[in-house]
C-alpha cells in the first residue's frame, strides 16, 4: 500500500513478535496462502520485539491486548510506553472492532478477516502518518 502511493521514503515498516515461539519462521502457510490471493508477499522471516525497537522506530504498533501490554511493559520510558499503539484505532471500515484476533486455530475465514481487518488498518494507518 506504502509503495503504491509512492511513500515508501517515508516508512520503514517490520514485523516480529512477542515471544520467541516461531523465531526464524516463514508465517503460517495458510496466511501466506490467503495473502498471495490478496496480492500480498508474506515472506519475512519471524522474529522477537527487543528493547533496541524503541529507539528504532516511532510507532509500535499491537494486535491485541495482550501484546499491548506485554510491549508497553518491555518499554525503558514513558516516551517509549507512548510510541505502542492498538492497530485497531486505525480501522474505519469495521465497527466494533478492538483487537485483530489471531487466527491460527480458526479456518478460512478467520484469516480473510484478518486481511479485511490489516488492510483496513493499514489504509488507515498511512492516511494518519502520511
Amino acid at each position: 500500500m506504502v509503495e503504491k502511493r509512492g511513500l515508501s521514503h517515508m516508512f520503514e515498516i517490520d514485523s516480529c513478535g512477542i515471544g520467541p515461539w516461531h523465531v526464524g519462521e516463514l508465517p503460517d502457510s495458510r496466511m501466506r496462502r490467503h495473502g498471495h490471493d490478496h496480492g500480498y508477499r508474506f515472506d519475512h522471516r519471524a522474529r522477537q520485539i527487543r528493547r533496541e525497537d524503541f529507539d528504532r522506530f516511532d510507532h509500535i504498533i499491537v494486535m491485541d491486548h495482550e501484546n499491548y501490554r506485554t510491549i508497553t511493559s518491555m518499554a525503558p520510558d514513558n516516551t517509549s510506553k507512548a510510541k505502542v499503539e492498538m492497530i485497531a484505532q486505525y480501522i474505519s471500515n469495521h465497527k466494533n472492532v478492538d483487537v485483530v484476533p489471531d487466527p491460527y486455530y480458526g479456518g478460512d475465514k478467520g484469516f480473510e478477516l484478518v486481511i479485511e481487518l490489516l488492510e483496513d488498518a493499514c489504509e488507515g494507518i498511512i492516511d494518519t502518518l502520511s
